[in-house]
């Protein structure tokens, strides 16, 4: 096996390095072959220049420095495609999620489930969180409306950035998805689902600190964007 990590990245100057280097450490203590893809979405700050300061000290380290902004989807997508794991694991650069969670989801790939995706909806997840007041409220609403108009009732938390594909559900998903920005996360499970693809999701530990580049216009582009999955979805775009 061999797993390929996606880590997507804008003004992360602060945090990818230390990201990264529990990444290292975490693969270089497993039995399997692993890659590392970093994908840099335009960003104005050092952050390719931090990046760029651990070529050579990480095996199998991949950089894409765009030099423009597409939008967390459109990198996702970008090392998503550009992987060469078996399976392909996307995770946000502040390490909210921890890397060793991962553990977790293998066992579920190897039975047999395409996507398993990190949870803090389900049984046995725990929630360190210090972000503000709207961003709580709207995470907490918001879950139900995604869920009923994308199709995905089944699925309690579809915006955790710790997500694992196989390669076949990863080709086949991120080589149609259309959503660059936030509301990518709402399109690849819908076509997921729509595909056949078996969906597991997994509780997880996640860390927030408060510090999101995620701000009130960001959800309202994720709304516009889940009402153009849901056209996409009754137009059979996906197809």
């Amino acid at each position: 096996m061999k797993l390929s990590v996606i880590v997507p990245a804008y003004k992360e100057e602060h945090r990818i390095g230390p990201t990264l280097q529990a990444i290292s450490d975490f693969l270089s203590k497993q039995s399997y072959q692993s890659e590392i893809l970093v994908c840099i979405d335009g960003s104005p700050d050092k952050t390719n220049q931090v990046v760029a300061g651990f070529a050579g000290k990480i095996p199998d380290l991949k950089i894409f420095d765009n030099t423009e902004n597409h939008g967390k989807g459109w990198v996702v997508r970008q090392g998503m495609l550009a992987a060469t794991g078996d399976l392909r694991l996307f995770t946000d650069a502040d390490n909210s999620t921890s890397i060793e969670q991962v553990a977790k989801f293998l066992p579920y790939a190897q039975e047999g489930y395409n996507v398993v995706i990190g949870s803090i909806e389900v049984a046995g997840a725990k929630i360190n969180e210090h972000a503000q007041w709207y961003r709580r409220a709207l995470g907490h609403w918001s879950k139900y409306l995604i869920r009923l108009v994308a199709g995905l009732w089944g699925v309690h938390d579809t915006q955790r950035g710790f997500k694992l594909f196989s390669a076949k559900a990863a080709q086949a998903v991120f080589s149609k998805a259309k959503i660059d920005r936030f509301g990518f996360d709402i399109e690849v499970l819908a076509m997921a689902k729509k595909k056949g693809f078996k969906i597991k999701e997994v509780p997880v530990v996640w860390n927030n600190a408060g510090e999101s580049t995620v701000s009130l216009k960001s959800y309202l582009e994720v709304f516009k964007d889940l009402l153009r999955v849901r056209w996409y979805l009754w137009t059979g775009q996906y197809r």
